[in-house]
């Protein structure tokens, strides 16, 4: 786990072990503490930014550099 300063300046850390895909580079989950009990969000692999954002399909987008993962369950359907 690495510790990074957050967008608030809270310490944040960072699972680079196991990194979520996305098309410009990985996703990694980070944490409010070290212990992983409180998920905060994602880092961008692609630009180290945690300004990131998820929807109820699991997609994750990048809002810096555009970097996503697709959903977790897709179907025409869905678009």
């Amino acid at each position: 786990m690495d510790e990074r300063t957050g967008p608030d300046g809270e310490p944040l850390f960072v699972d680079t072990e196991a990194g979520e895909r996305g098309s410009d580079g990985p996703f990694f989950a980070a944490f409010r503490g070290a212990d992983r009990t409180h998920r905060w969000g994602y880092l961008c692999g692609n630009c180290e930014s945690f300004a990131t954002a998820m929807d109820s399909m699991g997609r994750i987008e990048c809002t810096d550099c555009g970097n996503r993962r697709k959903p977790d369950e897709w179907d025409a359907a869905h678009e």
